[in-house]
């Protein structure tokens, strides 16, 4: 792995040519590696945090470049691009509903089911996780395990700059219908979004559960049950309200998680 790493990250700095020596087969075993899940594009710290392996999303943006545009089939079915499609044995434990698409540098665990839907490069999607129709997980999503992305779901993918952290979904989290979370958010485990909440960088994360309102960017704290809300925001033509995003609950974490789901979905009324 350090050679590996070396070789990437030196090529990407200094702008090598892309026909160094070596630099080929180190780009495609970086890749092969992320695609079996050996390596993923961040992992957990020692104290709970995440870290962002900056060299293999190096190695992607690498990947891309030494691609060439050439025909992809799919049955009856032709398209043009650089990264082929993940090919399924059977052996994976993965359900693949058509048209679910992979792309190759992206790993799907076992007991995961992929209604129709889009992983993108760089891509990690848990054990037993659902990705639900038409959700897409953008390139290097961290997606942990038992979690529910449901219909529409947009997860943004992060892939430049290198440094920068991918969106991260945490074990048993939901994510309602149509939620968008894109720019690095993190959402912790066992929270729940309830349809429609969209959550950038800047997106104000309100706990309103507590005497006093508490403010959170780019992280919602484990358990939490998020809604779309609304602040009041003062512009030169007037006062309009502006999207944020409401803690209005708890899941309670002493509970099994699908039980304290169904309980949250029925306490709360939230859609989802």
């Amino acid at each position: 792995m350090a050679d590996l790493e070396r070789i990437i990250s030196n090529a990407y700095d200094s702008g090598s040519p892309l026909d160094a020596a070596g630099l080929a087969p180190a780009v495609e075993r970086a890749l092969a590696l992320l695609d079996e899940g050996s390596l993923r594009v961040a992992t957990r710290d020692t104290d709970g945090g995440w870290k962002t392996h900056e060299w293999l999303k190096k190695a992607i943006l690498l990947y891309f470049r030494l691609r060439k545009v050439e025909p992809i089939e799919a049955g009856s079915l032709r398209f043009l691009d650089k990264i082929p499609l993940k090919r399924w044995s059977g052996s994976e434990g993965v359900r693949v509903v058509p048209h679910a698409i992979v792309r190759f540098g992206a790993h799907v665990r076992p007991s995961c089911v992929l209604m129709p839907s889009y992983v993108n490069i760089g891509a990690f999607v848990g054990e037993g996780t659902m990705v639900d129709t038409w959700a897409t997980v953008g390139s290097c999503a961290q997606i942990g395990a038992q979690v529910h992305l449901s219909g529409g779901v947009g997860i943004g993918g992060v892939l430049e700059p290198p440094q920068a952290a991918p969106v991260i979904i945490e074990d048993h989290a939901f994510i309602g219908s149509r939620c968008v979370v894109v720019e690095g958010v993190r959402v912790e485990e066992g929270a729940v979004l309830g349809a429609g909440v969209v959550l950038t960088a800047s997106t104000r994360i309100i706990d309103v559960t507590g005497p006093e309102p508490r403010t959170f960017k780019g992280v919602v704290p484990r358990d939490s049950v998020v809604i779309p809300g609304g602040i009041p925001k003062q512009f030169p033509a007037g006062t309009y309200d502006v999207p944020c995003a409401l803690i209005i609950g708890r899941r309670n974490p002493k509970t099994d998680k699908k039980t304290s789901l169904n309980q949250v979905l029925r306490d709360f009324e939230l859609p989802v």
